[in-house]
């Protein structure tokens, strides 16, 4: 059973590497962000309190963060493992899983870190796109679509996120290295993480991920 932490900064590649380690190893892919519409949209008393913070444009507290992760990997669809994409997020929520874990006799098996230079995340992160309807990420460069401004697979249209424009992708590295530096410190005196070189190629990316998984 693989527990995986994925750590790396917008640009880097996380999404697609997610999703090739989640089907390669049949382990479910876990994002906050879709926790927290699950829990929204079925009116789960944690899913109610996390709606309240989010209504007023607060930060979701680390402590409910905690309580909506913790129940999630406690479902069936988590038997054979999971990956954390987005979670942890501060050494507060890192220690309160790690405490979880102990108490249910588990660690994680490893916390993978993909990093990449300043100018290749801008590169990676400007030229992301993302289809309107099914949420499939393609990118300019790297991974276009057969028909420019098409998705590939449900044919919707494809979008420029306000998020992935230049200003802001300068702010969300910013944040980024701010919240994660103590957390990658955090792993790194435990002995967890692993330090992975993201400027490789996708599928050399992918090829070290797996020699540090295993089969």
């Amino acid at each position: 059973m693989k527990r995986v932490v994925l750590l790396g900064p917008p640009g880097v590649g996380k999404g697609t590497q997610a999703g090739l380690i989640s089907e390669k190893y049949d382990i479910k892919h876990i994002s906050t962000g879709d926790i927290f519409r699950a829990n929204i949209k079925e009116g789960t008393p944690l899913g109610k309190k996390a709606k309240e913070y989010m209504d007023q444009g607060l930060l979701v507290p680390d402590e409910l963060v905690c309580d909506l992760v913790e129940d999630r990997v406690t479902w069936d669809d988590c038997k054979n493992g999971y990956l954390l994409d987005g979670f942890p997020r501060t050494v507060f929520q890192a220690e309160a899983f790690d405490k979880f874990l102990k108490e249910r006799g588990e660690d994680l098996s490893v916390v993978l870190n993909i990093q990449a230079p300043y100018d290749l995340l801008m590169e990676r992160a400007t030229g992301r796109r993302v289809c309107k309807q099914c949420g499939k990420t393609y990118h300019v460069v790297n991974m276009p679509p057969k028909i420019e401004g098409i998705c590939d697979v449900c044919g919707g249209e494809l979008q420029h996120r306000s998020d992935d424009k230049p200003e802001t992708v300068k702010n969300r590295l910013k944040v980024y290295e701010d919240q994660t530096s103590p957390l990658v410190e955090y792993y790194t005196n435990s002995g967890r993480i692993a330090n992975i070189d993201g400027s490789k190629n996708f599928p050399e990316v992918f090829e070290k991920i797996c020699a540090l998984l295993g089969e």
